[in-house]
């Protein structure tokens, strides 16, 4: 798999995340961390890659002295995670496709 390829399946992963409601960027480093084995090094160039593509808002809140930035998943964002799932599910499909087919030999 390519980085390129790598890293748009990372977007659609943080979009889809965030589909569930907002997250402040610790939280969701985590959640990714946990499910996908990713850093948060790895983690906050993407978000604000979507941030930065209007896919993402952010706001910030004081929290016991700090601050905490919250990520919200806007409408543009909420398109382009269904054609990451599209895209993933075809690619999946394919992928099965050659090894369970050329499997059975």
């Amino acid at each position: 798999m390519t980085i390129q390829a790598a890293g748009a399946l990372l977007e659609g992963c943080v979009l889809a995340l965030l589909s569930k409601g907002e997250a402040y960027g610790y939280s969701l480093a985590q959640q990714a961390r946990k499910a996908l084995g990713v850093s948060e090094s790895t983690l906050y160039p993407v978000m604000r890659r979507l941030q930065t593509g209007g896919c993402l808002t952010t706001r910030d809140e004081q929290f016991n002295g700090r601050n905490r930035r919250y990520y919200s998943i806007t409408a543009q964002g909420r398109d382009r995670c269904r054609a990451c799932r599209d895209e993933w599910l075809d690619f999946k499909n394919r992928v099965e496709d050659i090894l369970l087919e050329g499997g059975n030999d």
